[in-house]
């Protein structure tokens, strides 16, 4: 397995993405270091899209009853919010970005990365919408049923930013029901392959990148 180096510059914005399946604590070390260069102004900004083999993980106000089925690794994580799960299909974007260097406000940039799902999901035809209450990005279904698309989940250190959001574009939906999805109970997860939306991952990056560069500003592509 090959993880990016870490950069000696602080002047823009990488842009990787990561082919084929990384396990979660390598993809949490190099987090580690990537924004420990950062904050130190030893490496670049980041955005990291990867995906992992299926577990779920744990934020920090994860509740144990929760873990409904544990039939898959159960990672514990610095990241604020509560159980998710994470696997093939689903798109990761982690999001390394010196606040300082921008708007030192914790709740300004979760609004950002739900905007930069929302414009994503607008590409595909998607109205993906916030939801008072409930972190994330959902769908109305009809009938007041919703179904949540994507995930947010962050941690600061240093006023660094990791961990970041979860786009669903075709992972296993069953896979969901070992939790209870970030908390929230009497709602479903969905999918733009379940929407009927037949995109591949990489339409997904592309849309990725054009969101996040209307959202946070140009990345550059290495």
């Amino acid at each position: 397995m090959s993880l990016p180096d870490t950069l000696t510059s602080a002047t823009t914005i990488e842009w990787r993405v990561h082919d084929g399946l990384i396990q979660y604590p390598d993809a949490v070390a190099f987090m580690e270091q990537r924004t420990a260069g950062i904050a130190d102004g030893r490496a670049d900004e980041m955005v990291w899209l990867v995906e992992h083999p299926p577990i779920y993980t744990a934020g920090t106000s994860a509740i144990d009853s929760d873990l409904l089925d544990a039939r898959f690794p159960v990672f514990r994580t610095g990241r604020g919010g509560q159980y998710t799960y994470h696997g093939p299909g689903q798109r990761l974007g982690y999001v390394m970005l010196n606040l300082k260097h921008r708007r030192a406000d914790v709740r300004g940039f979760v609004r950002d990365l739900e905007e930069w799902l929302i414009q994503t999901l607008a590409h595909f035809g998607v109205n993906g919408e916030r939801r008072e209450g409930r972190v994330g990005i959902w769908v109305a279904r009809g009938d007041g049923h919703e179904d949540k698309i994507g995930a947010i989940g962050v941690r600061i250190r240093r006023w660094v930013t990791f961990h970041g959001v979860a786009l669903n574009v075709n992972p296993d939906l069953e896979h969901f029901s070992g939790i209870v999805p970030c908390g929230v109970r009497g709602h479903g997860v969905t999918s733009l392959a379940a929407l009927g939306i037949p995109a591949s991952m990489a339409d997904v990056n592309t849309a990725m990148k054009r969101a996040f560069t209307s959202v946070f500003g140009a990345a550059e592509e290495r």
